[in-house]
């Protein structure tokens, strides 16, 4: 899904996905790229953020209030706090205008088909104390609620969706961050510590979360003892 205001932006973008095995969807405004994104659940979102009727960033807000949809911001917003702010809310990248089509497509080879379609199933997982609410986004343990950021929600979010099952550290910073970085790994050890800190879980201590050292991480599964 492409969400654009800019005719001639818009229609390059669309050609450029379509001769490349994409199927593109066009909304020129914040309001219809909502709607055609509830219609048609897309693998991807490539949003602008100085759309006509409502900021961008609105689109990202609502879109992570339930689905983890890789998102892709293109922009001529270039300041250090314009990116910060768009992936605080959950963009997975950001690309300046003008752009290079290599490095878009590039970019977005790496998002499509993260979570079979963007959406998380619906209902709660549960094991062992941990609970995650995927409708309301929220974490908790032994009943009380954890607070997280979205990236740590994001990252409980894709454990436990495969719960019991060993993610390499690239495979959860593809999900999460959306590119692949082997110096991103300690991004996700800083995140991952922070997780554990909030969920009460000492150093060292084998509890929701196993680290498969050298290779990445693993949930425990509702079964497991």
């Amino acid at each position: 899904l492409i969400i654009e205001d800019e005719a001639n932006i818009c229609s390059f973008i669309q050609t450029l996905l379509e001769t490349n095995g994409y199927q593109a969807l066009v909304a020129q405004t914040c309001m219809m790229g909502m709607t055609m994104f509830i219609s048609y659940n897309p693998d991807l979102v490539i949003l602008d953020l100085g759309l006509p009727d409502r900021d961008g960033l609105d689109a990202i807000r609502s879109i992570r209030q339930k689905y983890l949809t890789p998102i892709i911001v293109l922009s001529a917003r270039t300041t250090e706090r314009d990116k910060i702010e768009a992936l605080d809310l959950g963009a997975n990248d950001y690309i300046t205008k003008p752009f290079g089509t290599g490095e878009l497509l590039a970019r977005a080879a790496l998002r499509v088909n993260r979570y079979g379609g963007g959406s998380l199933p619906g209902g709660v997982f549960s094991a062992q104390g941990l609970t995650i609410n995927y409708e309301r986004r929220k974490v908790f343990v032994d009943g009380q609620e954890v607070r997280l950021t979205q990236t740590e929600y994001n990252i409980m979010a894709f454990l436990s969706v495969h719960a019991g099952k060993v993610l390499t550290y690239a495979a959860i910073i593809r999900a999460v961050w959306g590119y692949s970085d082997y110096g991103s790994v300690k991004k996700l050890q800083v995140n991952m510590k922070n997780i554990r800190k909030k969920m009460g879980v000492t150093p060292g201590e084998k509890r929701y979360i196993i680290n498969e050292l050298g290779v990445g991480y693993r949930m425990l599964a509702e079964d497991e003892a």
